[in-house]
């Protein structure tokens, strides 16, 4: 046991938020966001991660963005569909970004850190919307990031999300995979069970050497 863990003190002072984007293409530039999800995580007394908070929000594409037809028809999504209740990406960003600002100061953390399948892409995206809507106060680390797609590869020898839920026994339904919502949920549980994993093989916290201390 770890008693009283803290958050802050697990992945040096970062603040872990699963992230899935939807969109319109591959360039962050140039192509739309069109669903994103969030989903904090907290540490239980015992020092294993758990689901927290959950956000999720269609969004309308900015102004010119480019729709690239393959793109959606991969994720399925009609960005015209008037049902979708889409806000804009700036009010998505902010209102993610409030919750995970009050995560970090909450659990004593300094910055907020990108968990995500890939999450090169949805770092890439997120980082460009931001900039676009013209926020200055961004909680999340500007370049690092937390990639579910390799710590699968080193843990279940599987890359792909839904082969690496298989092999970690997670339930998949692959009719409701490329929604951003079950993709971070998916994501999440995912992460939570490789960290705590490694938390119960003792891998956390680390083992202190006491003839260190004695010298």
């Amino acid at each position: 046991m770890v008693p009283n863990a803290k958050l802050c003190e697990r992945f040096r002072g970062f603040y872990p938020v699963v992230i899935d984007i939807e969109t319109s293409g591959f360039d962050p530039q140039q192509n739309a966001i069109l669903e994103i999800a969030a989903i904090t995580l907290k540490m239980d007394d015992d020092g294993f991660l758990l689901p927290d908070q959950t956000l999720q929000f269609n969004v309308n594409p900015f102004e010119n963005a480019i729709l690239e037809p393959t793109a959606l028809a991969f994720n399925g999504i009609d960005p015209d569909n008037p049902l979708r209740d889409a806000v804009d990406e700036k009010v998505a960003l902010e209102a993610i970004f409030k919750v995970v600002r009050t995560g970090i100061k909450e659990n004593e953390c300094t910055r907020a850190v990108i968990v995500a399948h890939n999450a090169h892409f949805d770092h890439r995206f997120l980082m460009a919307a931001s900039e676009r809507a013209g926020i200055k106060r961004n909680p999340f680390h500007p370049f690092a990031t937390f990639d579910t797609a390799s710590l699968c590869g080193l843990v279940f020898g599987q890359t792909v999300l839904a082969k690496a839920c298989e092999a970690a026994q997670i339930p998949f339904d692959h009719k409701q995979a490329h929604s951003a919502l079950y993709d971070t949920e998916k994501t999440a549980i995912l992460f939570c069970e490789i960290v705590n994993r490694f938390r119960r093989l003792g891998g956390w916290p680390l083992a202190v050497d006491e003839s260190e201390n004695e010298e």
